[in-house]
């Protein structure tokens, strides 16, 4: 459910026509609805009420700092993965033990960073990691919370791109390996082995592959037992899907039934890590059309939206339903939707069938909250789209458009 709808006509985000968003801050433009945040947020959160657990929303879904501030002020926690995504975290005010460090490399400098800010752990993905945050803990006098990611070997039955959790992805130890370095990790020096990570992939449309790796982290859970581990918290991950076309992914709720048969009673604090699930339907990009074009063998609708602004039916074939903001009720033609970019992989939509367009019209990628401008770029010396948040009649300018001057603001004329 999301709050982009149709009124006389028109498109309007909550209570404000996406008409007068693109007067006033142009195209292509990224929108965000305040209200479906609160909704979806609150719907994840609420049904995995019957466990002690902190939901902890996935940055690298969407960064900006006013939908973490939003999100933070509902109580949510932060799952990051670099540096920069722990000083933005940081910065929209959440508290830094309400912070969990996932990531397969994580730099030195990045483990002190975190250390110093006194983040609630790591979740280790390697032996070399697990040594690595032992060493700069010891010499900075802290001591590490760390969980080891543990990689269960279960098919998500997602795209390959965003399976994580199976023997030949790069993520996390198998558990002949986990209990290797749990056993490294109760000897260590500055090391404190406090929890159990696993996540196994994005965009999941059935819970059974998440209930599957389950029931292997919770017979590792009593090994770890035997073994003298005092576990208190365990780690699922995200992944939950969203509808973008036809899927239909479990509703939070049967997610947080399934689970709360399985661990109630249990000692673990549950961390959850929802990215896409909170965000990806809270969120549209708008562009504009700039061109038709017919050839003997297709019809393009050329956009000012490309690639560079949204990566993912590129990058993985992805599927993005596409609107008109005003609905002219033409004959409904199939096209290719493609951008200015100079790559054939340049392109929204393909193969689609849409009303047919003019020059000047204004058209809607959904779903799009979730990896679309943080996976942006300047590709082609185009400038980075402005964010808008909605919140009921009030838009927000949540990051500007670039200008020409910042795509060369950090660089030097080296011939001067």
């Amino acid at each position: 459910m999301h709050h982009f709808t149709y009124r006389d006509g028109r498109l309007f985000a909550e209570d404000v026509s996406v008409e007068e968003l693109v007067a006033a801050y142009g195209t292509p433009l990224y929108v965000y609805s305040a209200a479906t945040l609160r909704r979806h947020f609150t719907a994840f959160d609420s049904a995995f009420a019957g466990l002690t657990h902190m939901t902890c929303f996935s940055v690298k879904a969407n960064s900006n700092l006013c939908v973490l501030k939003l999100l933070g002020s509902l109580g949510a926690g932060m799952d990051i993965v670099s540096g920069g995504e722990l000083y933005r975290a940081l910065a929209a005010g959440i508290p830094a033990e309400k912070i969990v460090y996932s990531g397969v490399g994580k730099r030195p400098e990045e483990i002190r960073q975190a250390l110093s800010a006194g983040i609630l752990m790591f979740n280790v993905e390697s032996m070399a990691e697990l040594a690595a945050i032992s060493r700069i803990a010891d010499d900075t006098g802290v001591v590490a919370k760390v969980s080891l990611r543990i990689n269960p070997d279960v098919d998500p039955k997602t795209h390959p791109y965003i399976s994580t959790g199976m023997k030949k992805n790069k993520f996390g130890l198998d558990l002949r390996q986990s209990k290797e370095a749990y056993a490294l990790a109760r000897d260590l020096p500055a090391i404190e082995p406090v929890g159990m990570d696993c996540h196994i992939g994005s965009q999941l449309t059935t819970i059974e592959p998440f209930l599957e790796a389950l029931d292997k982290i919770l017979d590792f859970y009593e090994e770890l037992k035997h073994m003298g581990l005092n576990i208190r918290y365990l780690d699922l991950g995200g992944g939950l899907g969203i509808t973008y076309n036809e899927e239909e992914p479990p509703h939070p709720s049967e997610f947080g039934e399934a689970l709360t048969r399985r661990l109630k009673g249990l000692p673990l604090t549950v961390i959850l890590e929802p990215g896409r699930v909170i965000v990806g339907n809270a969120g549209i990009l708008v562009f504009k059309v700039v061109y038709t074009k017919k050839t003997p063998s297709k019809s393009f609708v050329i956009v000012d939206a490309a690639m560079n602004d949204l990566v993912r039916p590129a990058l993985y074939g992805s599927f993005h339903r596409i609107g008109e903001v005003v609905p002219q009720g033409r004959e409904v033609i199939e096209v290719d939707v493609v951008g200015p970019i100079c790559e054939s992989s340049d392109f929204l939509a393909r193969d689609r069938s849409l009303p047919e367009v003019e020059p000047g019209e204004l058209l809607v990628a959904y779903s799009a909250g979730a990896y679309g401008f943080v996976m942006s770029s300047q590709y082609n010396s185009r400038c980075r789209a402005a964010e808008v948040l909605v919140d009921g009649g009030r838009a927000i300018l949540a990051r500007r458009r670039e200008t020409y001057e910042d795509l060369v603001a950090l660089e030097c004329d080296c011939l001067e």
